[in-house]
């Protein structure tokens, strides 16, 4: 299984002095103090043991309010919702469950490099499906198409995107939903950036016509709550799947944290305001990186509609991406992910995450505009 780009970078930062971190995708902001005091509570009431390997029912219940309430997702708690270690656990158990060896499964291209690894961990293959840059980063239909064979099981949708923070319209759900039907698919809808959206509103694929039985929504806590160490998400869909991903959760996992869990159910419950105050300095911190690359020269960046990363073009210096994050990082000392990490698509781009202050974006912005010349 090879290393992630994000890991080896990650890696080389870890080991260096006076690296400004752009390559880690989590909240740089503390968790809200209510979710850390429920977790206190938790540990005093005794929430320390085992629970049911689908999670405690009362957060169950919540997860399945707040999916009819802001995303227009019906499901039995009981039966249609699994609390995970992490919504990534969330995507392996799906996988673990929907898909027989050698079956293939359809990954955006850019896409978050742990769904290849994912999908082989299944006996699955990943097969990428190109969503370029000179259409927005959305899916290239046709491409998409001739992707398709007899051995396809299963897509996966992430909107907004990682690293591309692209955001799928309703129309463009739409035709993703029309190749599922048309090829009987699975489709594992990714929706962690569900929340930092600049412009429209989110679509839950769930919700379009004919995919309610056909989907499996995955959400968690890291991104919306910075609870990114506590490691709790879930997935929501029809009782086929969810009755066999409870029992893969259970081999896999047992359950997720007892305390954990108590700390989610007060994020669900409690004041939405700290994600509110997350969301406008993101959108601060996303117009100013925005701005600052498309000064640098040789640097070309659209404007993503949601989630905390840019992925700007730097395919004018005629070098792989791999050795440019190298370059500037030891050079500039500003840690990126190689964009060649997210797919082939990805080669020419870097990720950068905006999930740091504004003060640090600038001085990131200054050092790489300072090192690129000496590459012009």
């Amino acid at each position: 299984m090879p290393v992630s780009g994000i890991r080896v970078i990650f890696e080389m930062a870890q080991k260096m002095k006076d690296v400004i971190r752009l390559e880690v995708g989590e909240p740089d902001f503390d968790t809200p103090k209510h979710i850390k005091e429920a977790a206190v509570k938790a540990l005093d009431e005794g929430y320390t043991h085992y629970t049911s390997s689908a999670g405690l029912m009362e957060l169950r219940e919540a997860i399945a309010e707040k999916l009819k309430r802001e995303n227009g997702i019906s499901v039995d708690p009981e039966s249609e919702v699994v609390v995970t270690v992490g919504a990534s656990s969330a995507i392996n158990l799906c996988l673990l469950t929907v898909v027989n060896p050698g079956e293939e499964v359809l990954i955006p291209d850019p896409g978050w490099p742990q769904y290849q690894g994912q999908i082989r961990l299944a006996g699955g293959v990943p097969v990428g499906y190109p969503t370029p840059e000179a259409m927005g980063f959305k899916p290239d239909f046709n491409a998409l198409e001739r992707k398709v064979t007899e051995k396809t099981k299963a897509m996966i949708i992430n909107s907004p995107n990682n690293p591309t923070g692209a955001v799928l319209a309703k129309d463009d759900l739409e035709k993703l939903a029309r190749v599922a039907e048309r090829h009987d698919l699975i489709v594992i809808s990714d929706e962690v950036y569900e929340k930092f959206l600049y412009e429209g509103s989110h679509v839950s694929f769930a919700t379009l016509p004919g995919m309610e039985d056909r989907t499996l929504t995955v959400n968690g806590f890291s991104k919306t709550y910075a609870m990114t160490g506590w490691r709790l998400g879930y997935v929501a869909g029809r009782e086929e799947f969810l009755s066999q991903i409870a029992k893969m959760n259970l081999h896999v996992n047992s359950c997720p944290p007892a305390m954990t869990q108590r700390a989610a159910l007060a994020a669900l419950q409690g004041s939405q305001k700290p994600v509110e105050e997350m969301f406008q300095e993101y959108k601060k911190r996303r117009d100013v990186i925005v701005k600052g690359l498309n000064e640098i020269k040789g640097v070309k960046c659209l404007n993503p509609g949601g989630a905390f990363y840019v992925f700007p073009n730097l395919s004018a210096y005629k070098r792989p991406s791999m050795e440019l994050t190298k370059y500037l990082i030891e050079k500039a000392r500003v840690a990126t992910v190689p964009g060649v990490s997210f797919g082939e698509q990805g080669e020419g781009h870097l990720r950068l995450s905006y999930a740091n202050s504004i003060e640090n974006i600038v001085e990131a912005l200054r050092r790489m505009s300072e090192a690129l010349k000496k590459l012009s």
